[in-house]
């Protein structure tokens, strides 16, 4: 039974006259469906593009509802109008399609220790209108996925647990909206039977050993030098084997590339996933077989997609038992609907994810962004001493994925200053108090003490012009001088037995000069030779300082520059370099290209730390240093806009 519901899921009706049906399920992919309507069917007004088809079985005593086979939507119509027939076929494809309806635009950066359930529900919330909602989740991974430029939302969900090593079912519920999508464990218990004799029509076996893979070199994003692989999680070895199928079959090596893993963990556990399905011949089953299960007394007997069945052949040419999963279940017409095709398979990986894989790997060659090698260069010129040292600072970001390179190439040069004064703001600059007191000096040895011998001779003074000399005038404190015989100056007589003289000079008489004459000469003084002596006896100075202090007044004052370049005469001998706080092995005063990687701090998985590091050189003395740090880097552009 059809029945037909619009595109905001209300039902419309029932078609009726719904004939040649039929549904192909596929584990792990998407189901389709397919069913004719003769042209002139009143009802085919209801089957417009993206409406949806409900399809069920015959009602049974098993299924009074019938078999319920999942909900899909019209997509391409045929119209095939012909003398013999005159029809209308409508192709169909299960409602997980609508998770091709949205994208993911740009970049979806791995989320870094996060579930499985995380990983599958930020997919789903690209959805524009929540068709789909998660259900039971059965696996707890912490693999790391990236995406960018996704057309449609199915195949990262489906690549989700592509890297499990055990087996997964992606399994709808589609009886109630929103769907419910779930991941779950198919059980390994065998739940079924397909019996020679019993309910097996026909079989072809197919044993496929061309496919084998038992030694495996998986590598990821990147190129050349920088492709990831997984030797730091790998103890080292960039493969995976499987020792016993090695030993049956022969070494049979694959390189296996998906850019799709950043994570060398996810990488290897994906790796590890395919070698456990390539290690054995591929064996397949196509199977003709009737399902008895519709009948009441067989409903016990239900064949389940994935689930694990035994085939059993027993006859005159085989009598053998195999086991593999039901990975593909096609009903070629619903009225027969006991009619069942199956493909039973040892490997999860046939025809779904190998397409699955060709077209991931065709959008990736077109889309993804691999990212590229990139030089960056740091250059530094300035002055430095054995307590300043010149310092180099690196910035590596986040989004670069490995660091190839890191060279130091410099040269040591004079150091140079540069004069220039500054403007002063004046002040008064008082210093230090004296403590005063006595100061000593040191005691002086004393001693006799000899100067150079004199050579002697005559010196003669220079010529006199020789002439007269006039003296002063008369001097004025007298005006007369007189000499009287026996008077006293009083005119007085004598005393008895004395006498007096008296002369009177005039005053005109003492007015008077009186003239010397000096003939031209010269003086003659005779020095013999002859030396002097000093005697210093011992002793010593004392210099008494009261206690004081100096005041010192500057006025405001600038003062001019001076321009000019200076550079001492010499250089250090050796430079001393340190990377993160770490000695490097060059000491020289110059290098070419010195390898700092070894140096850079690394994390605990001893990649080089994202974020800033240091390069310092240290001379011993004073000096210029010039210097190029050269970084060769793999870059994806995660980050940023496009400006």
């Amino acid at each position: 039974m059809l029945t037909i519901y619009d595109k905001d899921l209300k039902a419309t009706g029932i078609i009726e006259n719904a004939y040649n049906i039929s549904i192909e399920q596929r584990v792990n992919q998407l189901w389709t469906a397919e069913f004719s309507l003769p042209m002139d069917d009143p009802k085919r007004y209801l089957c417009s593009h993206m409406n949806y088809v409900e399809i069920r079985g015959e009602q049974t005593a098993a299924d009074p509802d019938g078999r319920y086979y999942g909900l899909y939507r019209i997509m391409p119509t045929n119209t095939r109008k012909a003398i013999e027939t005159n029809r209308v076929t409508y192709e169909l494809e299960h409602v997980l399609a609508t998770l091709l309806d949205d994208v993911i635009n740009g970049l979806l950066p791995a989320l870094i220790n996060q579930t499985t359930s995380a990983n599958l529900q930020r997919i789903l919330n690209f959805q524009s209108t929540e068709h789909w909602q998660l259900g039971t989740v059965e696996f707890e991974r912490y693999f790391q996925y990236s995406f960018e430029n996704e057309n449609g939302l199915l195949a990262p969900i489906l690549s989700i647990p592509k890297a499990f090593d055990e087996d997964y079912e992606f399994t709808f519920d589609t009886s109630s909206y929103p769907w419910t999508l779930n991941l779950v464990k198919p059980s390994n218990e065998v739940t079924s039977e397909i019996r020679w004799g019993k309910d097996m029509i026909s079989f072809e076996e197919v044993s496929d050993p061309t496919e084998i893979v038992n030694y495996i070199i998986p590598k990821g994003q990147g190129e050349g030098v920088n492709q990831l692989t997984i030797e730091d999680v790998n103890g080292g070895d960039d493969f995976l084997q499987d020792s016993a199928s090695i030993t049956e079959w022969g070494k049979r090596s694959y390189i296996w590339i998906d850019r799709r893993f950043k994570d060398a963990d996810s990488l290897k556990e994906s790796g590890q996933a395919l070698l456990k399905q390539w290690k054995d011949p591929k064996i397949s089953f196509s199977i003709d077989s009737v399902d008895l299960s519709i009948l009441p007394e067989y409903a016990h007997e239900r064949r389940l997609l994935n689930g694990r069945t035994q085939i059993v052949v027993i006859d005159s040419d085989f009598d053998r038992t195999y086991y593999g999963r039901i990975i593909e279940a096609k009903i070629p017409d619903l009225a027969k609907e006991f009619e069942v095709e199956y493909v039973i398979s040892n490997r999860r990986d046939d025809a779904a994810t190998i397409q699955a894989d060709i077209e991931r790997k065709q959008r990736i060659n077109e889309a993804y962004s691999q990212g590229a090698t990139n030089i960056l260069a740091s250059n530094y010129q300035d002055n430095c001493d054995s307590d300043n040292a010149a310092t180099i600072p690196i910035y590596i970001d986040d989004d670069v994925r490995y660091v190839n390179t890191c060279e130091l190439t410099y040269r040591t040069k004079p150091f140079r200053s540069y004069s220039q004064a500054t403007e002063g703001g004046g002040a008064t600059v008082k210093s230090t108090s004296s403590g005063g007191g006595t100061t000593k000096t040191t005691s002086s040895g004393g001693g006799t003490s000899k100067s150079t011998n004199s050579g002697g001779g005559t010196s003669t003074t220079s010529s006199s012009g020789g002439g007269g000399s006039t003296t002063s005038s008369q001097n004025s404190q007298y005006q007369t001088l007189s000499f009287d015989s026996g008077l006293d100056q009083d005119g007085d007589p004598a005393p008895a037995g004395r006498h007096f003289h008296r002369v009177n000079v005039p005053t005109s008489a003492l007015n008077h000069t009186h003239t010397v004459n000096f003939p031209s000469h010269q003086h003659t003084i005779s020095i013999p030779s002859h030396a002097h002596s000093f005697t210093v006896p011992e002793h010593q100075h004392s210099i008494s300082l009261d206690p004081h202090s100096h005041s010192i007044s500057l006025p405001d004052h600038v003062h001019d520059i001076k321009h000019g370049i200076y550079q001492l005469n010499s250089t250090p001998s050796r430079v001393l370099i340190r990377v993160d706080g770490n000695p490097a092995s060059s000491t020289g005063n110059s290098g070419d290209r010195v390898d700092l990687l070894p140096y850079l701090d690394r994390d605990s998985d001893g990649k080089v730390t994202r974020g800033r590091h240091e390069i310092t050189l240290v001379p011993n003395g004073l000096a210029r240093i010039e210097a190029d740090v050269i970084f060769r880097i793999f870059i994806q552009s995660d980050l940023g806009s496009k400006n």
